[in-house]
Parts: C-alpha cells; structure tokens; sequence
C-alpha cells in the first residue's frame, strides 16, 4: 500500500506493508512517518474544524474544532452532533462547546472569541 505521510512538511511517499499484526514501513525520512502509517493502519484519527449554530446577534454560526484527534469512523457522528449544537451565550476562544466526544476524552472548542454586539 502507498500513502503520503502528513505528519511534517516532507510529505514523504511511504510504502506499507501489512502482514498478520506486523506492519512495515519504508520511504520514511523520520521515525514519526513510521508512527503514522501503523495508526493509519491500525487506528486511523483526524481532527475536524467546523462550525455550531449560534443564537447570540451578530453570529449566526461559531467556528470550532476538535482539541484531540477522534477515530476517523466518528466523523458523520460528530457532525450530525454539531447540526445539534446551539451556542445561546458568547464565548471566548477555547470555550468547551461539547466535552468527551465519544468517550476518547476529546472536546469540541471555539476557534473564535464571540464579543456581544449592541446591532
């Protein structure tokens, strides 16, 4: 199997071998594109950046995204949880906006400080 590593700007092309529980793993310039292929392999996770609805005047949506990494396959869930998600206060940037996603200990924060408007 081949994959471009995205853990540093080399973007290095690996090629992964997967027999029984053994993965190898060349074309790395670093000990970290070998983590990478193995939990892209074994556990693949992603950040995500969104954005939540909001009620407070002048945001009708605040951007967010995941403080951790959550398990590729959560990603439909998380989303269909923020169509959920209604802030009805300002927030600070870094504000928990949902906390634990899925038990992986991962929270979902603004990337934004949302200052009260007098329009």
């Amino acid at each position: 199997m081949e994959m471009v590593c995205i853990v540093c700007p080399n973007g290095c092309r690996l090629s992964v071998e997967r027999t029984g529980d053994k993965v190898t793993v060349s074309g790395n310039k670093c000990k970290r594109g070998e983590a990478f292929a193995v939990n892209e392999l074994t556990n693949p996770t992603r950040s995500v950046t969104t954005s939540v609805k909001t009620t407070v005047k002048g945001y009708p949506v605040i951007s967010v995204k995941t403080d951790g990494e959550i398990p590729k396959g959560k990603i439909f869930e998380l989303m269909n949880l923020c169509k959920q998600i209604i802030v009805t206060e300002p927030l600070p940037i870094g504000a928990t906006v949902a906390t634990d996603l899925f038990g992986t200990g991962v929270n979902l924060i603004t990337t934004k400080t949302m200052e009260e408007t007098n329009e």
